[in-house]
């Protein structure tokens, strides 16, 4: 045993002894605790994989708002076009340029300079 140094008495051997197991216990915690933060932020479940998940999930709840509010005005468009004889002769006039008998419709060109 030339490498290791001989304690000389019971009270030194003790001393060391425990220093040995304090480096080892602290390590192991160190170990595990570092394992542990490191699931916890970079893991299948971790710190990061949620935020992109909130994101997502709330990229999806603000389509979800806009194709509803699409939604219902379709919905009041639909209605108006199968109720509202004005809005019927609107949209007619505007979408397929239609007119009434003896009516004239006049339409000018923009002048682009």
């Amino acid at each position: 045993m030339k490498g290791r140094i001989q304690p000389r008495n019971l009270r030194q051997q003790v001393t060391v002894e425990k220093r040995r197991r304090n480096i080892l216990f602290f390590g192991i915690m160190s170990a595990a605790f570092l394992y542990i933060c490191t699931t916890l932020i970079f893991g299948d479940m971790g710190l990061i994989k949620y935020v992109g998940l909130n994101r997502t999930r709330a990229r999806l709840e603000a389509g979800i708002h806009s194709m509803e509010k699409e939604n219902s005005t379709l919905k009041k468009q639909v209605s108006a076009l199968k109720q509202d004889t004005f809005y019927i002769e609107k949209y007619a006039r505007e979408e397929y340029g239609l007119a009434r008998p003896d009516e004239y419709i006049f339409q000018f060109k923009d002048d682009e300079r």
